[in-house]
C-alpha cells in the first residue's frame, strides 16, 4: 500500500476515490475527519489517498492527472436562468439548479 495523493479536503478525497473505483482501483482514505480536531492538531492536516495494490499506483496517478486536466479544460459558464457564474466542471447551476447543456 502506497500514498497516492494528498487531497485538499475530504470531498476531493472521496471524489477521487470514487473515480478510481470506477476504474477498478481500490483505495483507502486516511485522515478524512482530522478537520474536526482543528485547534488541537497541527494546522496542515489533509486527507491522504492510498492505493491498496502497489501495481495500480502508476495507473492511478495517470487517472488523477487526467481527472484534474479535464476539469481545468471545461470553460466557465453563465446560467441563462439566473445569470450566476459557474465553474466549468459544474453540470448544474449552483444557484438555481438549472442543468447546463
Amino acid at each position: 500500500m502506497k500514498i497516492l495523493y494528498q487531497a485538499a479536503d475530504r470531498i476531493e478525497a472521496q471524489l477521487l476515490k470514487d473515480h478510481l473505483r470506477d476504474h477498478h482501483i481500490e483505495t483507502l482514505v486516511q485522515g478524512e475527519y482530522l478537520s474536526g480536531g482543528v485547534g488541537e492538531l497541527p494546522a496542515l492536516q489533509f486527507p491522504l489517498l492510498w492505493v491498496i495494490d502497489d501495481r495500480d499506483l502508476e495507473l492511478a496517478k495517470r487517472l488523477i492527472r487526467e481527472w484534474f486536466g479535464a476539469a481545468a479544460r471545461q470553460a466557465a459558464w453563465v446560467c441563462p436562468n439566473c445569470g450566476e457564474s459557474n465553474e466549468g466542471q459544474f453540470r448544474v447551476c449552483w444557484n438555481c439548479g438549472l442543468p447546463h447543456e
